[in-house]
């Protein structure tokens, strides 16, 4: 209804409702989907002028999924998933945001979507128990129920480079890539970044460039990602079993069911099963090769042997030799940041016309106005593509204005690092939800799987509040503080907090060094959550 809202500006008029979520992506689109179903009223706000969240901003060159196509898309409905056919292993962002507007026109979800809009701020009203939403477009919205489904790599970061803004050429970001796409056609090119985006995009660039200067500041492990059309018995088999794969993902630590986890641990092995068995997974592709056996993550020493195989791989893909050695990654295990999975990228260094800048013997001094100056050499560029990842998991949620009870900031609550309880929600924030948010296992899953296991848990939580007429829930401070513990105590098991990675807020200046995903694995956590709900939402607050 309209209506001047409590808390509302001047003049504004506010409409009132029982859910607002924020972004249409995978996340948004399901949630929406559910409450739907229990009858409530729902608004979506997404920023971009259609679904698909991450799919949507990031049509960069080359822009690819690394999970398997199969797997890497909605599980809830039959009938849904037996109307769309996949074309690849691992499908191209065109083919998944396809993909997305397809379940959007199959659910109808865009009736409640508004798009073109992005919330500014999210302040809750002790007295009346509602959330006001505001957004840039002058939305004034009340409601119950405020759920962030911002998603984990949803804010771009372009470092602050000295003279940013007195290049002359053509600036893009892949995270934010022109949907009329670019031609790069005997244009000079600079790339600075070979994360997953850099190392996607390279190859694609090269093809196209007359000449493509790729500026390193980390070298990474990559795998071949050995992508492929996918047969028709391969679709058609998948659309009989999806339903159940789903079921078994959420009993796997990664959300994944394409390979087994060998818990067998490095020195049970013999030396030449255990060479065989890297050698069979990296031929697989993929994030089989985590998977070889059980200590992989957890101990230097079971990883050398991992990390060591993955570099000599890497190694035998280069003839040129002077650059070779600069792509192998020395100072990090392997899988403590992002394993990359690659189609030619590092055959792409052995052209003549792509060079590579390793930024760890010099770093970016400035850009200038033609180009990129580093160890007092300009690299001269018409234009210059930042593949320089995202203010990952936290970014997204903290570039809005939220505010909880007595007006707390959840900017200033999350200052050295994000609190939450199962990454669900934060005390001092009643009825606000996050979607995969910090503490879950996120970005370390198949994100589908994890989605919809929150999104279901959320519905859950829904349907008991509004059927059982309790006004709010809210994380208790003691459940919260037991589970941030709990969440560090895990990672510090594993090797990833040895990385300077973006799972640890690293390639943001002054971000806190936290590690920020839950290493449990998907099935142990999806087992706290049906505790926590059998037990009537234990760590919780209801309030009456």
């Amino acid at each position: 209804m309209a209506a001047q809202g409590e808390g509302a500006p001047a003049n504004a008029q506010s409409e009132q409702i029982d859910a607002v979520i924020v972004g249409a992506g995978f996340a948004g689109m399901y949630m929406l989907h559910r409450l739907r179903e229990l009858g409530l009223s729902v608004r979506v706000f997404e920023a971009g002028d259609g679904v698909g969240g991450t799919w949507y901003w990031n049509r960069y060159p080359g822009a690819r999924c690394d999970v398997e196509s199969l797997e890497y898309q909605y599980g809830f409905s039959d009938e849904v998933q037996r109307g769309w056919n996949w074309s690849e292993r691992y499908a191209a962002q065109p083919e998944i945001l396809q993909y997305q507007n397809y379940v959007a026109d199959k659910l109808d979800l865009k009736r409640d979507i508004r798009f073109e809009t992005r919330v500014t701020s999210a302040k809750y009203n002790e007295r009346n128990g509602l959330w006001a939403v505001e957004t840039d477009k002058g939305d004034f919205v009340s409601t119950r129920f405020c759920i962030m489904a911002t998603g984990c790599l949803s804010a771009a970061r372009v470092p602050d480079f000295d003279g940013l803004d007195d290049f002359e050429g053509e600036r893009y970001h892949t995270g934010g890539w022109p949907h009329e796409g670019v031609d790069f056609s005997g244009k000079r090119v600079a790339v600075i970044g070979t994360g997953s985006s850099g190392i996607q995009s390279i190859p694609v660039i090269a093809a196209e460039a007359e000449h493509l200067t790729v500026f390193q500041r980390t070298a990474n492990f990559t795998l071949p990602a050995g992508n492929r059309p996918l047969t028709r018995e391969e679709v058609e088999r998948s659309k009989e079993t999806l339903l159940e794969d789903r079921r078994h993902a959420r009993e796997t630590p990664g959300g994944i069911i394409c390979f087994e986890y060998n818990e067998t641990l490095a020195e049970e092995m013999a030396p030449d099963a255990l060479q065989k068995e890297l050698e069979t997974r990296w031929d697989q592709g993929g994030f089989a090769f985590l998977g070889a056996y059980g200590d992989l993550m957890a101990t230097q020493e079971a990883n050398h042997l991992a990390a060591e195989f993955a570099r000599a791989k890497m190694r035998a893909s280069v003839k040129n030799k002077d650059v070779t050695e600069k792509l192998l990654p020395f100072d990090h295990p392997v899988g403590v940041k992002r394993l990359c999975l690659d189609t030619d990228y590092l055959e792409t260094f052995d052209k003549p016309h792509v060079d590579l800048v390793d930024l760890r013997e010099n770093s970016i001094e400035r850009i200038s106005k033609k180009g990129v100056v580093c160890g007092g050499k300009e690299y001269e560029a018409d234009a210059i593509v930042f593949a320089t990842g995202f203010d990952a998991m936290t970014g997204a949620l903290l570039s809005i204005d939220i505010r909880g009870r007595d007006g707390a900031e959840l900017r200033e609550k999350w200052a050295a690092g994000p609190r939450t309880y199962l990454g669900l929600g934060s005390a001092g924030f009643p009825n606000l939800f996050f979607i995969t948010g910090p503490g879950s296992p996120s970005v370390l899953s198949n994100m589908i799987v994890s989605i919809e296991q929150h999104v279901d848990w959320i519905a859950g939580c829904v349907k008991r509040l509004t059927e059982g007429n309790i006004r709010s829930i809210e994380a208790t401070r003691e459940a919260e503080d037991e589970w941030v513990a709990h969440v560090n105590e895990l990672a510090s098991e594993t090797l990833y907090p040895q990385a300077n990675s973006w799972y640890m807020g690293a390639n943001i200046p002054g971000k806190p060094r936290v590690f920020m995903p839950y290493t449990g694995g998907v099935n142990v956590y999806g087992e706290k959550l049906d505790a926590v709900a059998a037990a009537d939402y234990e760590g919780f607050q209801l309030g009456a």
